[in-house]
């Protein structure tokens, strides 16, 4: 590491003002304080020092998503398995196999999202003379993981430049956006390619283009089939707690999103209120809809919704996001709540669309501000009441 400061520091006067390549010193800044803290200091006001900047707490969430990441490279493998076949899938029953097949699938789309959404932040840094944001390091790896591996890269390459470009650039950039830049991406691929975002045969690779698959197997998700009133042929809680389960790349595995949660909560990075008020929102709406259940999906257990779709990972690294989520205490406890609610009421009462996390997420996005906002005058009111009380 000494080695690679040492090289950094004779090329940094190139690229500081007055320098022959000045003009590239957003660019440089960033590869330099990607791979070092930066050692810039305040020099007046009062301000909270920490070893930990915005980069380092973008590398424990990428951390946390790691654990995702790879069971969903695993399930990718596992789901062709299933459709095609020893035989004709070429692939064998291990790990190892399954693994290798599922990450030479998911490797261009982290490429692309990558490739397209840091390069749209270097240019605009370089055009404004900005530095560069660290916010897309999260969200390039986010995008790919909530999609299905069969969504085309050209597909992905839009998306991902809506979601930098609309959803945060036009904005002010990272800090500044109040829509979610991940969910953006994938909000604009459901409505402008949704053959390509719903039905059985996106969520398996190579059944958009090949459908031909061993009998048996439907490459249905576990919410398309309680959406279709057909809960006698979900998973097992087991199977979908694991994530041996068609659907997202990332989002499939209960179990590895909780791994994650632990590694944001240990950390600080993510709040634990939101995800335990989103968990409790989706259970007591699901509990509400079991008592006033008119068709089987109303009358699923409501803990089936915490481990169907992509509620867990959406709970863990969507609502968590400390830019578009709620900045209150309280608030932060209303608005997670609100999402869960949300989500299942989605689901459950309407058919055209069986995953709601997505829109309940965004939908309170929105809301976010105003929810602080009601939250810091009720302190107020308070405290001016208190102040009232002791002067008489």
């Amino acid at each position: 590491m000494k080695f690679l400061r040492k090289q950094l520091d004779r090329l940094k006067p190139h690229f500081s003002k007055g320098g022959r390549l000045s003009s590239l010193h957003s660019v440089f800044e960033g590869f330099e304080t990607f791979m070092f803290v930066p050692d810039r200091v305040t020099s007046k006001g009062s301000h909270i020092r920490d070893y930990i900047d915005l980069k380092r707490s973008m590398f424990v969430v990428i951390i946390a998503l790691i654990p995702a990441l790879l069971f969903g490279c695993y399930n990718i493998g596992l789901q062709h398995l299933r459709a095609y076949g020893p035989v004709v899938s070429g692939l064998d029953n291990s790990v190892l196999d399954l693994f290798w097949f599922g990450f030479l699938k998911v490797l261009p789309l982290i490429v692309v999202s990558y490739g397209v959404g840091l390069g749209i932040e270097f240019f605009t840094a370089q055009l404004r003379g900005h530095e560069i944001n660290e916010g897309f390091l999260v969200s390039g790896m986010l995008i790919p993981l909530i999609i299905p591996v069969d969504t085309p890269l050209w597909m992905l390459a839009i998306a991902t430049a809506f979601a930098v470009i609309i959803g945060k650039e036009v904005f002010g950039g990272t800090g500044m956006n109040i829509l979610n830049p991940a969910l953006t991406a994938r909000a604009f691929l459901f409505f402008s390619y949704p053959a390509w975002m719903s039905g059985d045969k996106v969520w398996v690779e190579g059944l958009m283009s090949n459908p031909d698959v061993i009998d048996g197997f439907s490459g249905a998700t576990p919410l398309a089939v309680a959406a279709a009133n057909e809960t006698s042929g979900l998973p097992s809680v087991m199977e979908m707690f694991i994530g041996t389960i068609p659907g997202s790349v990332g989002e499939t595995s209960t179990l590895a999103i909780l791994i994650g949660a632990l590694i944001l909560i240990l950390t600080g990075i993510g709040s634990w209120k939101i995800m335990l008020s989103v968990t409790l929102g989706g259970l007591g709406m699901g509990y509400l809809m079991n008592i006033f259940g008119v068709n089987p999906y109303m009358e699923i257990p409501a803990y089936y919704h915490l481990i169907m779709g992509g509620f867990a990972f959406g709970a863990v690294f969507m609502a968590t996001d400390p830019v578009t989520a709620t900045q209150t205490e309280k608030g932060k406890w209303l608005y997670g709540f609100l999402i869960g609610v949300l989500t299942v009421l989605i689901r459950v009462l309407n058919p055209a669309y069986p995953e709601g996390m997505m829109l309940a997420i965004l939908l309170m996005n929105v809301f976010a501000p105003l929810i602080d906002h009601y939250v810091i005058e009720g302190n107020v009111k308070r405290r001016l009441k208190r102040a009232a009380l002791n002067k008489a």
